[in-house]
């Protein structure tokens, strides 16, 4: 018998984030870790009527790429996904780790490499969101090593991801449809403004969103998610931030990492742990070095960090910059190889005003 929870993650997937109906091509994503729920995933297109593929990943394989493959191996791109990309209907990604530090002896440049050949991957896929012909979600299957990555036993590592999604309810999309009534009256209120500035201890930063659009992030691109994001004017950043949390990437965490922005470009940045990837990923092309990304996290079932950038950038309190890719939705003209997401805490003597009134202090919302 599978868990129960399990079962409503599918559901919640399939019939609440992504709609599938009869006859949608259904793309199913995961590495071999996430077999049960990539199961019952399955199971829930089919009942649904969609047509499932299944692209399964293997974390041992992708390292072996990573390390082993030729400049004209990272640049060939299997057909078989670009045609996906192109044509499929859904796509749905189950995340995992058997070992959150795989790819710790890989050398950033050749992650930036493999990102960079598979660029148009993203942007079809993120264009395709964009004009409403691609729908999709991405979540996280808990294992050991996440875990432990956590600081958390199994058991309540689990307990936690499916708390944060409301798995552990028995109608987790009327709590999602809650959450998002909630998030859509600050998208309300933000249009038609122009101008942010976030102030605190960790930050003295200003920004325009003038034309820019807030998306209210409830569920249907992330699981779990509890946010509001836009893309920031590029050219409009200035000042200096500074993030608390720790950021993994490819299994290497850059800590201590500020930030100072000049014309909406970070003119210099360091980190106190691993700035030798910070550099890189700002090194990767012209737009890494823009934001791609303002949101503010509203998920507070989120309440600790977990070392694990899904549910870390939406901790109630916080929040996260995006350098590199905008999304086409928010109005965001900024295009990269990169999105790395880097959470602040705001919630100690810090403040958001917007268009000189104030939105947002010590971690909640005063509209």
């Amino acid at each position: 018998m599978s868990d129960i929870r399990l079962q409503r993650l599918a559901n919640v997937l399939v019939d609440y984030a992504c709609a599938v109906k009869p006859g949608m091509w259904v793309g199913i994503l995961g590495d071999v870790a996430t077999l049960p729920a990539l199961r019952e995933v399955y199971r829930e297109v089919l009942e649904y009527g969609g047509n499932p593929s299944v692209f399964i990943s293997d974390e041992t394989m992708t390292r072996q790429f990573a390390r082993d493959a030729s400049d004209d191996q990272i640049n060939w791109l299997d057909p078989s996904m670009t045609l996906y990309y192109e044509k499929a209907d859904i796509y749905i990604r189950i995340g995992s780790s058997m070992n959150t530090r795989a790819m710790t002896s890989i050398d950033p440049k050749r992650m930036q490499q493999i990102a960079a050949a598979r660029r148009s991957w993203l942007d079809t896929r993120l264009n395709r969101a964009a004009d409403g012909s691609f729908e999709w979600v991405g979540t996280w299957y808990p294992t050991e090593a996440s875990a432990q990555e956590a600081n958390m036993s199994l058991e309540e590592y689990e307990q936690f991801v499916y708390g944060t999604m409301f798995l552990d309810k028995e109608d987790p999309a009327a709590e999602w449809r809650k959450l998002s009534a909630h998030q859509q009256h600050k998208v309300d209120w933000l249009k038609g403004k122009k101008q942010v500035h976030l102030q605190g201890p960790n930050a003295d930063l200003h920004l325009s969103i003038d034309g820019r659009t807030f998306i209210n992030s409830d569920g249907h691109k992330n699981m779990p998610s509890g946010e509001i994001f836009t893309g920031p004017v590029e050219e409009s950043v200035d000042g200096w931030i500074r993030f608390d949390y720790p950021s993994i990437v490819a299994g290497r965490a850059v800590s201590g990492i500020e930030l100072k922005f000049e014309g909406g470009k970070v003119v210099s940045a360091k980190a106190e742990q691993n700035d030798d990837l910070l550099q890189a990923q700002l090194n990767t092309d012209a737009g890494a070095r823009f934001l791609g990304e303002f949101a503010i996290g509203t998920n507070f079932g989120i309440n600790r960090f977990t070392g694990n950038i899904l549910f870390d950038e939406k901790i109630g309190g916080t929040v996260h910059l995006a350098i590199g890719m905008g999304y086409p939705e928010t109005g965001s003209k900024n295009r990269s190889a990169v999105h790395w997401d880097m959470i602040c805490d705001m919630r100690n003597d810090s403040a958001i005003h917007v268009d000189g009134d104030l939105f947002y202090r010590n971690g909640e919302f005063v509209v």
